[in-house]
């Protein structure tokens, strides 16, 4: 069996945003894609437009000093323009590391992301992470 497509894109734009590839991951989502971050911290909140999303990402990686990474476990789609996809993050910060398992639900439009919603293991965890002094 092949891969549905849906489930291609986005296992795509993991190893985009592995690579640190934001051109290719531009090319991916819709002018007024949007990522939902969970929690209270410097990262987290509704990120509107294809230049918010890839400028979080560019705070996350600044934060992280480059540590952060998404390692895909599992991406699922329904066939009708959604996909869940799970994996295992992992990041240090200041004098602390974080791994924890985390979700996002895409919804796909016309073979481009237009809308990404994450969840995380521990938001408690989460927060207390990205909140910390760099």
């Amino acid at each position: 069996m092949s891969e549905h497509p849906d489930c291609a894109l986005v296992r795509r734009g993991y190893e985009a945003f592995r690579k640190g590839d934001m051109d290719t991951l531009a090319s991916m989502m819709t002018t007024d894609v949007v990522h939902h971050v969970p929690g209270d911290n410097p990262v987290s909140g509704h990120h509107k437009g294809r230049d918010a999303v890839l400028e979080m990402y560019g705070k996350i990686s600044e934060l992280t000093h480059g540590t952060y990474r998404a390692d895909p476990q599992m991406v699922a789609a329904d066939g009708r323009g959604h996909v869940m996809a799970f994996h295992r993050s992992f990041a240090e910060r200041a004098d602390r590391g974080i791994e924890m398992n985390d979700g996002l639900f895409f919804t796909i439009v016309g073979g481009k992301i237009s809308d990404i919603d994450e969840c995380v293991e521990d938001i408690d965890v989460w927060d207390a992470f990205w909140s910390l002094p760099s």
